[in-house]
């Protein structure tokens, strides 16, 4: 079965890749058609398609989920999401929430020096950014240029939840927007 896999909610931009292990990435989120075509030859060859539902950045889950639904519907594919917190294969995922917090697992938004890390290995575009914090705090942070702070598509593929229609695949926002309509 070809699948096709990418998450665009991190400040890495998009993340693609095919069941056959092919890889490519783009560093903005907005690009992925663009990685998107060169892992793909024949989009009709494409069986499913999975896609990172956050938490992120919300205009890069838009863009995630758009794709993904437009692909989905113009092939006829099924659609499954995952966590992009899922999409680590070791350690412990940190991603930068902005406004000086990160998502971590549960998920859930804090402040960086609210997380228990002590004797953890840490991932994540948070990771890097706070990397201070986290290694004053018992954490281990690989290198900033370390390929494992990359959210991997691969990875997201073997964690994604049940491949069904493209509009049952929902973002995954951890705070409540910021835009809030007028009483």
């Amino acid at each position: 079965m070809t699948i096709l896999a990418f998450d665009t909610a991190t400040s890495y931009g998009a993340v693609c890749g095919v069941s056959t292990g092919a890889r490519a990435g783009e560093a903005r989120a907005g690009d992925v058609l663009e990685a998107i075509q060169r892992l793909v030859a024949e989009p009709r060859e494409l069986e499913g398609i999975v896609v990172g539902r956050g938490p992120g950045s919300f205009t890069s889950i838009r863009i995630g989920l758009a794709v993904a639904r437009t692909l989905s519907l113009g092939l006829g594919v099924p659609v499954a999401g995952a966590s992009t917190l899922d999409a680590y294969a070791a350690g412990t995922p940190v991603l930068d929430a902005r406004r000086g917090e990160v998502f971590a697992p549960g998920p859930r938004v804090c402040l960086p020096e609210e997380l228990d890390v002590d004797g953890l290995l840490l991932f994540g575009d948070g990771a890097v950014r706070y990397r201070g914090t986290f290694e004053a705090a018992g954490a281990t942070v690989p290198p900033d240029d370390d390929p494992a702070h990359l959210p991997d598509p691969l990875v997201l593929l073997e964690r994604a939840g049940a491949f069904g229609a493209a509009e049952l695949v929902e973002p995954l926002y951890v705070r409540a927007p910021d835009a809030r309509p007028r009483p």
